[in-house]
């Protein structure tokens, strides 16, 4: 009988463990309560957050109790890790909103009813903490020289490390002890970037307890070429509806390129492997076969099968075989700002589909714009109201970037 540990690296998702063949027979044989760490400083999570809830959701399914922990401690202070500023100070109220946002976006992978999992927020600890007390129960623990060689700390030592940061560490070495003595919880998950710091807790529940805890990472979702994904034009791809659409959701993965696509059908979809496989085979053109089998499924689980339906029919309608272009994204400009006709920069720019007219003016200059499918040869081009079909006109930008204006009256 094979574990979760086994599932999640056969899809590719672990990158670090401690113990390993201890972990893997823990995790076949007994239930165990772990923790992963949510930093609250958007009202929203994002694409880097993925492979997190996904591992959640594997453990979880597997029989083993997640919980979510809201850094709204941490988020006061600050983690250095992958940083190169220090971050804003934030209120408890503006925290306890994206905690909620959180929880509403993590019940689509994770079931929180009662003893399925817990959200935690771990104010409730540190900020009652004495400083003092502090330092002579926690601090104690810590060497100075091995923390600087932790790779979060290494990064920022040129540029300026503050006291406040460097505190981090023992915050959250602090948190899994917490978690350990309140919640039985023996494991710490988390992203590569954390594994220092995952090291750090694990040695502290081993001095204070004398007991053994556990730490596993995983891999940051990465393009072949080793950049992070989820950059859009707008910035992140966030898993919010209002902040991204589940048009744009669905295009991104139905975007990605040849080398990808299966590496993220293993890791932030539920597909079996043995399909994937096949999809493996998949060569050329055919390979666009699982890119749309991806962004279904990826939007499916993000915003429902509703919105990935839609959202696959708006695409498809575009390369003209059918379907529905409704949810696509859409600006809508009366007749009256249209007037007797608008420069195609100026409506671009209503549409805040450019930037900036200078954007524009080298958009079409390199050929990279269309309206109602024809390329746009000038700058000077004038759109009026016999441009709009059915009160609507289709925009182009680039191979990949579609857009909606519907005329209103």
């Amino acid at each position: 009988m094979s574990s979760v540990f086994d599932t999640l690296k056969e899809r590719g998702l672990l990158a670090q463990v401690t113990h390993e063949e201890q972990v893997r027979e823990i995790l076949e044989k007994e239930k165990v309560t772990f923790y992963i760490g949510f930093d609250p400083t958007a009202d929203s999570l994002h694409v880097g957050h993925f492979l997190q809830m996904m591992v959640m959701a594997h453990m979880q399914r597997a029989g083993h109790r997640p919980i979510a922990i809201i850094g709204g401690g941490t988020a006061m202070v600050g983690d250095p890790t992958g940083k190169t500023d220090m971050r804003r100070m934030m209120t408890r109220e503006e925290i306890q909103h994206n905690a909620n946002n959180f929880k509403k976006q993590l019940s689509k992978f994770i079931d929180f009813g009662e003893g399925k999992a817990l959200m935690i927020d771990n104010a409730e600890w540190l900020l009652e903490l004495n400083y003092v007390q502090f330092l002579r129960e926690i601090g104690v623990h810590f060497s100075v020289n091995r923390m600087l060689t932790a790779e979060c700390f290494k990064s920022r030592l040129e540029r300026g490390l503050s006291f406040i940061e460097f505190n981090y560490m023992l915050m959250q070495s602090y948190d899994f002890l917490k978690l350990f003595q309140k919640y039985n919880c023996t494991f710490q998950l988390g992203g590569d970037d954390q594994w220092s710091n995952i090291l750090g807790g694990i040695d502290l529940i081993r001095r204070v307890e004398g007991k053994e805890a556990y730490g596993m990472t995983f891999t940051l979702l990465t393009t072949s070429e080793g950049k992070k994904m989820g950059k859009t034009e707008k910035g992140a791809l966030w898993l919010d509806a209002e902040k991204t659409s589940p048009y744009e959701f669905y295009q991104y993965w139905r975007n990605v390129h040849d080398d990808d696509v299966i590496k993220c059908l293993k890791l932030i979809t539920f597909l079996p492997l043995e399909e994937i496989e096949k999809l493996a085979q998949l060569k050329d053109q055919e390979i666009n076969k699982a890119k749309k089998i991806l962004a279904y499924e990826v939007t499916k689980l993000v915003h429902g099968e509703e919105e990935a339906i839609k959202a696959q029919q708006a695409a498809e309608s575009l390369f003209g075989k059918g379907g529905n272009a409704v949810d696509m994204p859409t600006t809508e400009i009366t007749t009256d700002e249209l007037g007797e006709g608008m420069n195609v920069l100026d409506l671009l720019v209503k549409t805040n589909l450019i930037p900036s007219k200078g954007e524009g003016r080298r958009l079409i200059t390199q050929g990279g714009l269309y309206i109602n499918d024809s390329r746009v040869e000038t700058v000077d081009l004038v759109i009026g109201t016999q441009d709009f079909k059915e009160n609507q006109l289709m925009v182009r930008k680039g191979k990949k970037v579609y857009h909606k204006i519907a005329l209103k009256k």
